[in-house]
Order: structure tokens, then C-alpha cells, then sequence
């Protein structure tokens, strides 16, 4: 394949990266990348996939036939995890990986086939499919956690966004923001992680969008693994597999789907709505200070508002 035909400008890694620094450097050696990599892998790529805005993605055919699929990350930290988890889960409710190039942020995976988005999962409920990743998160939690995975602990992280989020909201002042519902997300992100009643490797970005549909079933991608408190995921499931906070009032539904999910994990679904507020409140002054819209900024303050409240916090 030509160079065009494997990174075409039009793929959203190519938006995102070339506008970070040093993007537009490793945008040029992609190709060559890819080269190297499927020569020693012995695959054969096909046209990219036009998804994933920080990882250059493709199905490739293996030496013996089979199907697979070559994903070459931006080098992030968010990233770094990604191949030590898969091989950590080993298939269980994720994708399996054959290969893995650290040092390159390159992996080679199971294809999903027919590939299909939890979150396109067309004429199942919402419910439904709720279920469904719920399952996939009991079966990542399962996995015995080693004593030294290297991976990153879940509350190094959130106490550095806990940091950065003061500081933006100390240098931003942005309006419409509650300097009290602040407080609280710093707060949580500081504290859920340390009152854990236990640690797995949690996913860290369990979207309707990283579920796909296999010939094994319903399994995870990309993930974003952190080793610390499960309820820090189950939230982007809630939230993303429609929009409750389109609606109304989207209390009713938000505080149904949250007692779902909770009581098919068998865990406290307050703990649940904290996490979301948590990861709401640092959203929130991210949008703002990386976006300047200060307008979407107070919405998923509303938002974070809202789960406070049926938090009881």
C-alpha cells in the first residue's frame, strides 16, 4: 500500500496528533512503522479504520490466513497500559493480543467480526445492553491482580487530576461553575481510590463504542488500564449508551440505570454516582481550559449536579 492509502489525511489520528507537539514528526514515520511492523508480524494490512483519534488502526491478514488487527498507538501515557492489561486478561472479556511492540506503542489483536458498537447495537434496549457490559466488567474484574503489573495505580492518577483541576479552577474562575461542587470532585478524586473495598484492573474507558460484538461474543478494546477501584468504570456505560441528560428530566432514568448496572455488579451505587461526579467535575474545567466553551463546560457541571444529588452528596 501506498503511504496515502495507509495514513490518508482524512483519518481522525491525523486531525488529532498533527496537532500536538511532535505529532506531525511521528505522522511521518507512521508508514514506515507500519512496514516494519507487519513485515515482522508477517501481515497484511487493508484500508485503515476511520476511527480512534489518538492510534492508527487496521485489519490485517496473517501468515496463515486468519484475520487480525494492527493498532499503532500515538505514545501517550494513557496507552502505555494497554498491551499488559490485554495480556493480564488473557481473552476474558477483551480481545486478545498476539503480539506486542512497547517500546513502538504497537499491538497486534483479535478482530471483532462482526465488529459491531454496544452502543449501535440497533433495537436493543438500552437496559439490555447496559446488561451486557456489565458482564464484560465482571469478567475484566475477575482477573487476579499480580503484585507488580506495571501498571499505574488509579489513585496516582486521580490525586495528579485532582492537582490540575484546582489549578484550572484557581486560574479559570470560569462562570456558572459551583465552587462548592468543585470542592467535591477534588475531593472524591483525592478519596474514592484510597476507601476502596478492593482493586482490579479496571478498563478506565468502558464506553459503548470500546465493546464490539465477536464471534465470541460481546468483548473490550482500548483500554485505558489503571489498577485501583472497579466502580471507576462502569459510568461512561451509563452515561454513553444514550444521552439520559437529553431528556426532560433525566433524573429518573439516570438514577434507574445506576441502580441497574449496580445491582448486576453487586456493588453501592452511590459509591457509582461519586466516581461519575468525580469524573464529571474534572471533564468539566478540562473542556474549559483545553476548549475555551465555557458553555459545555456548565452543562456537564449541571450534569455532575445532578448524579450529586442522587448521591445524596
Amino acid at each position: 500500500m501506498s503511504t496515502a492509502e495507509l495514513v490518508p489525511p482524512t483519518l481522525p489520528v491525523v486531525r488529532t496528533v498533527s496537532g500536538y507537539p511532535g505529532g506531525s514528526a511521528w505522522l511521518g514515520r507512521l508508514p514506515e512503522l507500519v512496514r516494519e511492523l507487519a513485515e515482522r508480524w508477517e501481515v497484511t494490512p487493508g484500508e485503515p479504520f476511520a476511527k480512534g483519534s489518538c492510534s492508527w488502526v487496521a485489519p490485517v491478514r496473517r501468515a496463515d490466513g486468519s484475520e487480525a488487527v494492527l493498532k499503532v498507538s500515538w505514545p501517550h501515557r494513557e496507552a502505555a497500559g494497554e498491551g499488559e492489561a490485554l495480556r493480564l486478561w488473557d481473552g476474558r472479556g477483551a480481545v486478545r493480543v498476539y503480539a506486542h511492540d512497547a517500546e513502538r506503542y504497537a499491538l497486534l489483536l483479535e478482530r471483532c467480526v462482526p465488529g459491531t458498537e454496544l452502543g449501535d447495537a440497533g433495537g436493543a434496549p438500552a437496559e439490555e445492553r447496559l446488561l451486557v457490559g456489565a458482564r464484560l466488567l465482571r469478567e475484566l474484574w475477575s482477573v487476579p491482580v499480580p503484585s507488580d503489573t506495571g501498571l499505574e495505580r488509579m489513585a496516582d492518577v486521580t490525586a495528579g487530576w485532582a492537582e490540575v483541576a484546582e489549578e484550572r479552577a484557581a486560574r479559570l474562575r470560569p462562570s456558572g461553575f459551583d465552587p462548592a461542587l468543585v470542592a467535591l470532585g477534588v475531593r472524591l478524586l483525592r478519596e474514592l481510590p484510597a476507601t476502596a473495598d478492593r482493586e482490579v484492573v479496571a478498563h478506565g474507558d468502558l464506553n459503548p463504542g470500546n465493546v464490539l460484538a465477536s464471534r465470541r461474543g460481546w468483548l473490550a478494546i482500548d483500554a485505558k488500564p489503571m489498577v485501583g477501584d472497579p466502580l471507576y468504570d462502569p459510568w461512561p456505560l451509563i452515561e454513553q449508551i444514550d444521552d439520559p441528560f437529553a431528556r426532560p428530566d433525566p433524573r429518573p432514568p439516570v438514577a434507574a440505570r445506576c441502580a441497574l448496572v449496580a445491582d448486576a455488579l453487586g456493588v453501592d451505587a452511590a459509591r457509582l454516582q461519586a466516581w461519575a461526579v468525580a469524573r464529571r467535575v474534572e471533564s468539566a474545567l478540562w473542556t474549559v481550559d483545553r476548549t475555551g466553551d465555557a458553555e459545555s463546560g456548565v452543562a456537564i457541571m449541571r450534569e455532575a449536579r445532578i448524579v450529586a444529588d442522587l448521591a445524596g452528596l
